[in-house]
């Protein structure tokens, strides 16, 4: 009973949400389509922090390099489905790659390495003129349908990389894979003890944590027709993600969702007026997180907050 329970919730959002891309304006659709990327976004940064417990900034460098090579693809006249497809299996295999490289640092020595990593493709793709067109950008082609169409056509198009990043999650949390990093995040040197083969597991962790990126960035870059190295490789992209998952509940499968939803909420209804301070919000928003809610809204139940309300 409570694993039909655990099916039916998400598919009934699944029906809300293809029920409203057809009676939705296009302003439903834009918002529904950033929340889509959002989620995506957070649950694969929950593959490797908040599963594994390390503090990854390098989604950024992950959702650029996507953006580019779909982008880059597409005007050389690779099929749009097929440019997505290769920017995700790119970017999968360049996580791999750092991976490697840089999962035998801990803490905060991996947070820096992780965020250098976007900072170093942002310059390669400023230089590299000839291919990514530097700072100037590149333009893609643009759809030929309707502006309705071609909003809903994307907003489809993220849903079915969120769908499977979900699925995903619920795979790897409920099998051996998330046993695993719960070991390695509680203590990784015991866990190397029982047997669990921590390399091995946190390579595969970050990959998944860059493999759905890949796609929602080119998803991303044909949504918008055109991309620059300040946009693709925004800091803020690495940053984002981390403050949804600790929103909604790091390490569990709904919360980066509920985070990624409530998050778009306070960027469309509170930081759109107060621009200046955004970066400054930000952060006075993931200290309140860790101080006062360190478990997330996910599981923050009603009870508890009327028992908090209550108490003398």
């Amino acid at each position: 009973m409570r694993r039909f329970d655990t099916i039916l919730g998400p598919l009934v959002v699944l029906a809300l949400l293809i029920g409203f891309a057809f009676v939705g304006d296009n302003y439903f659709l834009r918002l529904a389509t950033f929340m889509l990327m959002y989620a995506v976004l957070a649950l694969s940064w929950n593959f490797i922090g908040g599963m594994a417990g390390y503090p990854s900034f390098a989604t950024a460098a992950f959702f650029g390099l996507g953006a580019y090579c779909g982008a880059i693809l597409q005007k050389a006249g690779v099929p749009m489905f097929l440019s997505w497809a290769a920017a995700g299996l790119f970017t999968g295999v360049f996580a791999m790659l750092l991976g490697r490289a840089i999962l035998h640092l801990k803490g905060h020595y991996f947070a820096i390495a992780s965020l250098i990593v976007a900072e170093a493709l942002r310059e390669v793709v400023n230089t590299w003129t000839e291919l990514t067109g530097g700072g100037m950008g590149l333009n893609l082609p643009v759809l030929q349908m309707d502006v309705t169409d071609q909003a809903r056509f994307f907003f489809f198009a993220m849903l079915v990389v969120a769908a499977s990043t979900f699925v995903l999650s619920a795979v790897v949390i409920r099998g051996k894979l998330g046993f695993g990093l719960s070991c390695i995040k509680q203590n990784e040197d015991a866990a190397n003890i029982l047997g669990v083969d921590a390399t091995r597991y946190k390579v595969f962790a970050f990959v998944l944590s860059a493999v759905f990126v890949g796609p929602a960035g080119a998803i991303y870059a044909g949504w918008v027709n055109y991309i620059e190295p300040a946009d693709a490789f925004d800091v803020l992209l690495s940053v984002k993600p981390i403050v949804m998952v600790i929103l909604g509940g790091a390490g569990t499968l709904y919360g980066p969702v509920v985070g990624a939803f409530a998050f778009l909420i306070l960027e469309e209804v509170v930081w759109r007026n107060v621009l200046t301070f955004h970066s400054g919000l930000l952060g006075l928003l993931i200290v309140l997180l860790v101080l006062f809610m360190p478990q997330g809204l996910i599981r923050v139940t009603a009870r508890r907050l009327f028992r908090r309300t209550a108490a003398p």
